[in-house]
């Protein structure tokens, strides 16, 4: 995808891209690249690949859930290189933008990124998402918690639902295999407290590729047992 095209497919969405913000995703670009030579960021490297399966592709979105309006907290769950929280800041100023990342080598990443594109409100946590989710400054505290291609639905939520407010959603980004994944974790989101309100399918421009957009929403406080200690959500998944 290059950059002209990239701003096409996005104005056929009605997301217009200004010159500061063209220049954002430029050196976004530059420095994921740069980064990337001695942080394992990222297997796609290739420029039109990095803008559409990570730029393009982390703004799908905002195609489905309205980021209008000021105060929107959004905590971004094992973003990364970013992915899809800063992409959307960068649309979307006015977010209020948590990321949460293990690797602390990644969160380095992030804070020079943040400063370079200059983008305010965004705090960075070098932390496990299952110690996070049990931290009382964070949990059931976020409007927004997205994830994008970090674990099976069923994992996922146990990372992401704890955060999420009462009335707040939970948003998850997958490919091909979404379909399944929630047909198996429909039990563990009711558990958590969540219930499922849209699922939406698509496909990237281009290279047809199949993505699924789940929208859940928090309807009821998750149990404080979760989620559970470091590894043990992955190693057991809820049902």
């Amino acid at each position: 995808m290059k950059i002209k095209q990239f701003q096409s497919e996005l104005e056929k969405k009605g997301i217009h891209l200004t010159e500061r913000q063209l220049h954002q995703f430029e050196r976004y670009y530059e420095l994921l690249i740069h980064w990337n030579e001695k942080v394992n960021l990222t297997a796609i490297t290739e420029k039109e690949e990095v803008y559409l399966k990570h730029f393009y592709d982390s703004l799908t979105v905002a195609f489905f859930h309205s980021f209008e309006g000021r105060n929107i907290h959004v905590c971004d769950v094992g973003a990364g290189a970013g992915f899809p929280s800063i992409p959307l800041k960068i649309i979307f100023p006015q977010l209020q933008v948590t990321i949460v990342d293990s690797l602390k080598k990644r969160i380095v990443f992030l804070q020079q990124l943040v400063e370079e594109l200059q983008l305010d409100n965004v705090q960075l946590f070098h932390d496990r998402a299952e110690v996070f989710g049990q931290n009382a400054a964070h949990r059931e505290r976020y409007d927004l918690v997205l994830a994008r291609a970090v674990a099976n639905l069923s994992v996922l939520s146990e990372y992401c639902l704890p955060l999420v407010k009462l009335g707040g959603t939970f948003v998850a980004m997958k490919g091909s295999g979404g379909k399944g994944e929630l047909k198996e974790g429909k039990g563990a989101i009711h558990r958590l407290g969540g219930q499922v309100m849209n699922k939406h399918f698509f496909r990237l421009p281009m290279e047809e590729s199949e993505r699924m957009i789940i929208q859940i929403k928090k309807e009821k406080h998750t149990p404080k047992k979760y989620p559970r200690k470091p590894g043990v959500p992955a190693k057991q998944p809820l049902t």
